[in-house]
């Protein structure tokens, strides 16, 4: 299969494998006292540095089943009206919906046609009173970069934090000073699946979601996993030291993907973004009939988390597409481990499959 869904999941580096094999018999519990637990604890705080290696200093690193807890804390965890972007992930804009509920007032800020906000309107909404802004750095179905620094600097002079949804930027571009609250992910950047983390600054101290026996510092509950931890820090390690040349890769497969489609539209800014994420689309392509015409060539609609629901992508639609505009996008994702083979055969398929589409439409 040629694997080019890259925002849905990656696959696992083999120095993640090799880092989490010895903790499939290595049972020890990292919070108990004993030697094994001791060893655990070792190795959980070894891969805690290396995923903290990544990240601004004067914060810390708190292990987290994933960025979907990561965020869910980080709101949840806030007080105050809550500021964000049409185009977040459903981690965020379903959890914030949920406080809303329960009576926070919630701005959530437009994008335009590019996927990207607009400042002077985010300035205008970013006032005292604002507890919280969340902003996703990396978009996860377009690829757009979102000027989060700026964010951060709106946030501070409001006396509000600043939660960064880093799971589709970290380890792959740097991250923006001036945030209180990252979250991240593990399999995002060729780690296991299971394991993210909350990146908190220094002095912040969010409210737990979990009650239990606050095991992680500033307050997260329950048993790590050794092996999950040790994947992801290992993950993160290598990543820190490839982060440019996977990025120039991807870049030359981006271009290369484009080349492949002519007469295709990009959606979203075609400078302010990720190039390991290209968003198209074609007008009256059947995105569902694709996929199936494509057994062995792994692409997307949008968000593996969206998947299923029958519903056009609420980023397309907030930057200004139809519904039969956003139905007729794909998503195609690559990074380290995809080769030009792979772009050129994988895209030539594509192309070939929608030229079908038309010439039996």
């Amino acid at each position: 299969m040629i694997y080019l869904d890259y925002q849905a999941t990656t696959p696992l580096a083999p120095q993640a494998r090799d880092a989490m094999l010895p903790w499939l018999d290595r049972f020890g519990n990292p919070h108990s006292p004993h030697r094994a637990g001791r060893e655990a604890k070792a190795a959980v705080e070894v891969a805690r540095a290396q995923v903290a290696a990544l990240l601004p200093p004067g914060g810390r690193v708190a292990f987290t089943s994933g960025a979907t807890e990561a965020l869910n804390w980080a709101i949840k965890g806030t007080s105050g009206g809550i500021v964000t972007i049409a185009t977040e992930h459903a981690a965020v804009l379903d959890t914030v919906a949920a406080v809303a509920r329960a009576g926070r007032e919630v701005t959530v800020l437009p994008v335009g046609r590019d996927g990207l906000i607009d400042l002077d309107r985010a300035a205008a909404a970013i006032r005292p009173g604002t507890g919280l802004v969340a902003a996703m750095l990396v978009n996860n179905e377009i690829g757009v970069i979102q000027p989060i620094a700026a964010l951060a600097a709106l946030a501070r002079a409001a006396g509000a934090l600043c939660l960064c949804d880093a799971v589709q930027g970290y380890a792959r571009i740097p991250i923006p000073g001036g945030c209180d609250m990252i979250a991240i992910s593990a399999h995002k950047i060729h780690g296991p699946k299971g394991v993210g983390a909350l990146w908190v600054r220094d002095g912040v101290v969010p409210e737990p979601l979990l009650h239990g026996g606050g095991q992680e510092a500033p307050g997260r509950s329950g048993t790590l996993s050794p092996m999950l931890c040790a994947g992801f820090g290992a993950a993160a390690a290598v990543a820190g030291t490839r982060m440019a040349g996977d990025a120039a890769h991807a870049a030359r497969l981006s271009g290369r993907a484009r080349s492949l489609l002519r007469g295709w539209q990009v959606n979203g800014a075609l400078d302010s973004r990720y190039p390991g994420n290209l968003n198209v689309r074609r007008d009256g392509l059947d995105v569902a009939r694709l996929m199936s015409d494509l057994r062995d060539v792994a692409f997307s609609a949008g968000s593996a988390c969206a998947s299923g629901s029958g519903r056009p992508s609420h980023v397309l639609r907030a930057i200004g597409l139809s519904d039969a505009e956003a139905r007729s996008s794909i998503r195609l994702g690559f990074g380290r481990y995809t080769t030009v083979e792979d772009i050129d055969s994988g895209v030539a398929q594509i192309v070939a499959a929608a030229e079908r589409q038309r010439e039996w439409a």
